[in-house]
Parts: structure tokens; C-alpha cells; sequence
């Protein structure tokens, strides 16, 4: 690395908030703007789990400004800087399966029994497999199937 590579300030993290719901909608519209007057941001990071903001990275706040101004459903960018450590819980992604636990409630969300709630049975870990039993049939049948294919509704009291 050069003195001069050093000397340079790394990007930073800013904040937006937007209207819920519409955060994907607004980084769409941010990332049209800066391909279009060439602005200098690296990245635009619209997490799942929080809902009504979105982050953008940059070399200054001036550009993140220039970059959302008079987009609609942009309500404002929050004062300050974030941290990297903040960013990052939102970039790294859990597996599904790290979250389920025998005796918790789920929704299937994909295949045969899509929308019908089932009770975790057993948990495969290592195959990232869960055997539930459907709630709603007549008669318990155990049915395994990928941890992708259902959604955690309730936790295990």
C-alpha cells in the first residue's frame, strides 16, 4: 500500500430512512441517480429485518445527500456515521435452520403443504433437514423437509 492509499479516508456508512416497504423501491431509484451523475457510491445495502431504512456507502455525507434528494419515499438520512460492526449483523446471513427448535411452530412455505402450519418434531442440523407434523391434517404424519421450505411462526414456549 502506497503513503498515498493511506492517507486516503475509507468510506463510510450512512443511514436512510424511507417509508416501509419501499426500501428496495428507493435504493433502485438511489442506484439510478449515481449510475447517472456518476457519483462516487460503493454500495447500497437494503436489509430484510429492518424495515424503513436502507444503508449507502460513501465518501462523504454530501454525496449521499446529492444521491436521495427529492427521490420520493426518501424521509431523510440519519445524522451520523455508522459503524461497520452495526452493518454487519445485517450482512451476515443466518441458515434458517440455526433458528429452529424441536416443539417450535412453522409454516410451510413451499411444496405440497404450503401455507399449513406444523409443529417441529426433530431437527437435522447437519442435512439441514426438520421433520415436522402437520397441525391442521386429521392424523399426524411426520414429513421431513429442507429447513428453506418453512418459516418460523412461533418459538417453543
Amino acid at each position: 500500500m502506497s503513503s498515498e492509499e493511506k492517507k486516503s479516508p475509507s468510506t463510510l456508512v450512512f443511514a436512510i430512512r424511507t417509508t416501509a416497504g419501499q426500501e428496495r423501491n428507493v435504493a433502485n431509484l438511489i442506484a439510478n441517480r449515481v449510475e447517472a451523475n456518476n457519483l462516487p457510491v460503493k454500495a447500497i445495502l437494503v436489509p430484510e429485518v429492518l424495515k424503513g431504512y436502507l444503508f449507502v456507502e460513501a465518501d462523504g455525507p454530501h454525496i449521499v445527500e446529492e444521491a436521495i434528494a427529492g427521490i420520493k419515499h426518501v424521509r431523510s438520512r440519519v445524522k451520523g456515521v455508522v459503524s461497520f460492526s452495526e452493518v454487519e449483523r445485517y450482512v451476515v446471513v443466518k441458515p434458517v435452520i440455526e433458528e429452529l427448535d424441536v416443539g417450535d411452530i412453522v409454516e410451510v412455505v413451499s411444496g405440497p403443504f404450503k401455507g399449513m402450519r406444523a409443529k417441529i418434531t426433530r431437527v437435522e442440523r447437519a442435512k439441514e433437514e426438520v421433520t415436522i407434523e402437520l397441525l391442521e391434517a386429521s392424523f399426524t404424519l411426520p414429513i421431513t423437509v429442507h429447513a428453506d421450505y418453512v418459516k418460523l411462526v412461533e418459538k417453543a414456549g
